[in-house]
């Protein structure tokens, strides 16, 4: 269901959840003024906008995977410990409309999440269907033994798969976490 791209993110993030992550003192004030640093990205076909904390660094996929129209686009930064990871992908036409969009999206939101964070050792806080603008989604979030968190949300929109994916391991990072996965909006509405 994931990626190869995915699997690497999910086991850094199972590691990362699991390590609670301490800023030095040394240039704290620096720190604190680049975490209000946000910039909004906006979709080169401008189908989406969503905010991230700033420096963003864009990637293409080297080519395109089985049942792709196109390569895999994606959007990274990081904010101390915190990672904001946001990525779509165009599947060839009539890929999600033949198929149940809520199943897709269950199957692609979970994908193999439960073999990175094994529910012996992580508490799902948040697994369930949800919906951006009338379109399927998948919302989870998993929470580590230390507090820890990872946030993933999974969206279809006819055929183009939205992820966001962020870490956070205290209050004021679940804020900036809660405020990246509800920046997304879309172009189009479902009607």
């Amino acid at each position: 269901m994931f990626g190869r791209r995915s699997i690497v993110v999910l086991s850094l993030l199972a590691a990362s959840v699991a390590v609670p992550v301490t800023a030095p003192l040394i240039g704290a004030g620096t720190a604190l003024a680049q975490a209000d640093a946000w910039q909004t990205v906006v979709g080169p076909d401008l189908r989406f906008r969503l905010e991230m904390p700033a420096p963003v660094n864009k990637s293409t996929a080297d080519g395109k995977e089985t049942g792709h129209a196109a390569p895999r686009v994606a959007w990274e930064s990081k904010n101390g410990g915190q990672i904001f990871d946001f990525d779509y992908v165009d599947y060839d036409p009539t890929w999600f409309t033949s198929r149940d969009s809520k199943v897709m999206a269950k199957e692609l939101g979970r994908g193999d999440a439960e073999k990175a964070f094994p529910k012996s050792k992580y508490k799902f806080v948040r697994d369930e269907l949800v919906t951006l603008q009338g379109w399927d989604g998948y919302a989870l979030d998993i929470e580590g033994d230390d507090g820890g968190l990872v946030m993933m949300r999974t969206y279809l929109v006819k055929d183009r798969l939205y992820r966001l994916l962020v870490t956070a391991n205290d209050t004021r990072t679940r804020n900036a976490a809660t405020r990246f996965v509800e920046s997304l909006r879309l172009a189009e509405t479902r009607p």
